[in-house]
Order: structure tokens, then sequence, then C-alpha cells
């Protein structure tokens, strides 16, 4: 399989900034109509398209291994859905171009589509999340990525695309930052200044919780997520490419205490506000290949 035949925005290197945008269907929209304007205009070098399973229920589709996000409620914590039709995640150098392509996309959806939720996103220290510590480290290496990330089969209009986990956190900084620094890197489960990892962090921490090698089949992901803040509020925006949305699933499950009962250290400071799953497919002749929508 060719890298060439993805979008490429899922597998690049984190960028300066984004915005990630959260679409629903009109119900009076011709949402067929408004996705080939889509493929003939968008260009793939803006970022990412993903599609939701509402909209590909609008359409009179189905798509193997597609489905919307799972609200799930864990031991004290709960991890709520907000499930929208498309999602495009718009990255760039500067917040100029990503305002401009911001508002190229939305008028050109704005027949069917509606814009119901956005957010700026930024890099920090290099790639590391609000509380400065490193986010994805367990990122597979470049070549792996590939298979992690990428479906390599399926047929035409399949090979080369993949699903994403979005799920946006909302940190409370104030009470993270009042632990001392021992027990904030027990709580991550790796010292920050070092990023490396304690063989003393407790089982709740988020490390352990999340070890994507310790469950069976492995939970890999390839994670490109990115801080956020409005206002007052602040947080990251979790996003994760992988050929099978139950990695993250599992992931989930585990850090809500549902499978042992251990609730991640991160539900201490951090709260998931939404999640959304989408199907991100591959290109064809530089555009995006909606071929298996028919």
């Amino acid at each position: 399989m060719s890298v060439t035949s993805c979008q490429p925005g899922v597998l690049a290197p984190l960028a300066d900034f984004g915005r990630s945008l959260g679409f629903r269907l009109k119900p009076e929209g011709d949402a067929r109509a408004v996705l080939a304007r889509l493929q003939r205009e968008f260009d793939p070098a803006w970022g990412v398209v993903g599609l939701g399973e509402p909209l590909l229920r609008a359409l009179g589709a189905e798509l193997p291994g597609l489905r919307s996000f799972p609200a799930l409620s864990g031991v004290g914590c709960s991890a709520p859905a907000l499930q929208h039709a498309l999602w495009i995640f718009l990255t760039a150098a500067d917040r100029s171009t990503i305002f401009t392509r911001s508002e190229a996309v939305t008028a050109l959806l704005a027949e069917a589509l509606l814009l119901e939720d956005a957010v700026d996103t930024f890099k920090y220290q290099g790639g590391r999340d609000l509380t400065g510590y490193e986010d994805g480290t367990e990122n597979p290496d470049a070549d792996d990525s590939i298979d992690v990330a990428l479906l390599s089969a399926g047929g035409p209009g399949l090979a080369g695309s993949s699903f994403v986990a979005v799920q946006r956190w909302q940190h409370d900084l104030r009470c993270f930052n009042a632990h001392s620094r021992e027990e904030c890197d027990h709580m991550i489960g790796r010292e920050r200044d070092s990023n490396e990892e304690l063989g003393d962090a407790p089982a709740s921490a988020h490390v352990k919780r999340s070890a994507q090698e310790s469950f069976a089949p492995e939970a890999f992901l390839v994670r490109r997520s990115m801080p956020w803040v409005a206002g007052e509020r602040n947080g990251l925006e979790f996003i994760a490419y992988s050929h099978s949305l139950n990695a993250f699933e599992q992931i989930m499950r585990r850090m809500l205490g549902l499978e042992d009962g251990i609730v991640d250290a991160l539900f201490r400071f951090s709260t998931p506000i939404n999640g959304a799953y989408y199907w991100c497919p591959p290109l064809a002749g530089g555009r995006l290949d909606l071929t298996v929508l028919g």
C-alpha cells in the first residue's frame, strides 16, 4: 500500500496550529451534493476530513468498522459522546491561514452542513500537554505508523483510509498544579523533565492504564493530539488514528476502570467532555476518494 493514498495529515508531524471542526447535517440539505463539492474543492494539504456514521446513514451507505462513539460510564467517571456528521481538522503554520481555511470550508459546506463545534489548537512546548508532560510518547515509529493507522485492504476506496477517535478533555490545571511534582509524576507515570517512565508508578498512573502493548490484541494508536484554550477553559483535543476503532475503545474502558476497577489518575484533574468516531477516506488523484459511498 502506498502512503500517498492516505490523507497526509494522518501521518504528518504536529503542525504549529490547528482547528477542530464538527458539522451536523441540516435536515433539508443535500449531503451527496455537498460531499461532491468537498471532494472537488478541499485541498488535502489543508488538513484531515472524517465522515461520521450519521452522514453515511443519510447517504444510505455503510462502512465496516465505523460506528458512532459510545457514551461510557465508568467507576465514578464517564466518557460522553457528541457524534457529528463530519469532522475536519485544519492545520497550518500560522493562525491566519487556519482562519482563512476555516471560513472557506464552512462556506463550502453551508448548503447541507452546519458548523456546530469548533476549537482552536496549538503546539505547546514542542509537543507537550498543558500539564508540561510530553504527549504521544508511545507513538509507533514512522514505518509502524503506516500499519497502525491505515487500512491495508478492503478494495478500492478503502485501502489507505483510517479511523479516528476525537475526544476533548478539559483540564483543571489549578488542581493539577496544587500537587507536588512527585504526585504529578505519579499521576502521569513519567518524570516530567526527562520523560522517563517511573518504575514505581501506581497502578492508576496514566502510563500504566493506557499501555498499548498490554492489551490483547495490542491497542496501538497514532496520536496527533493538541492542546486548546478557550477563555478560562483549557485542555487537550485528543486525536488518535487507527485501522480499527477497537484499539481506542479498549484503552478507554480500562481508563474508566471498567476492566479492573482502577480508574486512570487523569480523571483526578481532567474530564472528557465529548467524543466522536470518524472514517477518514483515502485519496485518489490528489482528492478525497469517496468511491465506497457510491
